[in-house]
């Protein structure tokens, strides 16, 4: 028999761990107590995983110590030939959980390939819910909901950026569709910068940043109305803050 492949979410940041169980208003008990049951792991950072798992243990006392759990790693660094030694708890009849660094794992996360892999040898496969940044800033950023693409991160060269953002505007205004991008979060302001530059003023803009957190802010305005405020220095708190942008012309 075959092993399940858990699609297991993981927060969108660090919580206080004083303040009671921090992960209730995130993460559902039954997914709580479903990852705790787990003794392998594929995770995007070991460590981190491990950090979680110690926060996951503080309500639901893990199936094995934190040493003896098996986490194995796969990033973008993780050659597509190693995926399938991944497999191989699952081909022995293991349950195996993926975790992301943040969010939902096999979204803008290299766990897609595993999870396609699992298929092909028919490994159960069940995701679990939690958060998502890209669907929580797509809700509260007012913009429209029923048509909309994830772009992932535009190129750094600062000319080659504004042709993509003018190529997203354009499909956007065609299509009706909400533009999804994430940038590294040292270069929050520049995204901003570059979007209230390179779209037209009344395209709506939505910046969506720390998500699910204490410090959560979420701000939709028009290009014309950010740029105006980028000139006065009024930037949003989001210097290295996990950022989700959209727009929608």
């Amino acid at each position: 028999m075959l092993g399940t492949l858990y699609l297991i979410p993981n927060t969108l940041g660090q919580n206080d761990t004083s303040q009671g169980n921090v992960l209730a208003h995130i993460i559902p008990e039954t997914v709580q107590a479903m990852s705790a049951q787990l003794h392998y792991f594929v995770a995007e950072n070991a460590k981190t995983t491990r950090a979680y798992l110690k926060t996951l243990a503080l309500h639901h006392p893990l199936a094995k110590t934190i040493q003896e759990l098996q986490i194995t790693e796969l990033n973008v660094n993780t050659p597509e030939a190693a995926l399938k030694d991944l497999l191989s708890p699952l081909l022995a009849g293991h349950d195996v959980g993926l975790i992301s660094e943040a969010g939902v794992p096999a979204v803008a996360d290299p766990g897609a390939n595993l999870v396609r892999l699992a298929h092909q040898h028919k490994i159960t496969v069940r995701p679990l819910v939690g958060p998502s940044s890209l669907l929580l800033a797509l809700m509260g950023s007012g913009l429209n909901g029923q048509s909309f693409a994830f772009n992932g991160y535009l190129p750094t060269d600062a000319a080659q950026r504004a042709k993509r953002i003018k190529e997203l505007e354009d499909r956007s205004r065609k299509e009706k569709q909400t533009q999804i991008l994430i940038e590294t979060p040292y270069r929050n302001a520049a995204m901003l910068e570059a979007l209230a530059a390179h779209c037209q003023a009344h395209t709506l803009i939505c910046i969506a940043t720390d998500l699910s957190l204490a410090s959560e802010s979420i701000q939709t305005k028009t290009a014309g109305e950010w740029k105006k405020l980028l000139q006065a220095n009024m930037t949003p708190d989001f210097h290295k803050k996990p950022t989700v942008f959209l727009f929608l012309s």
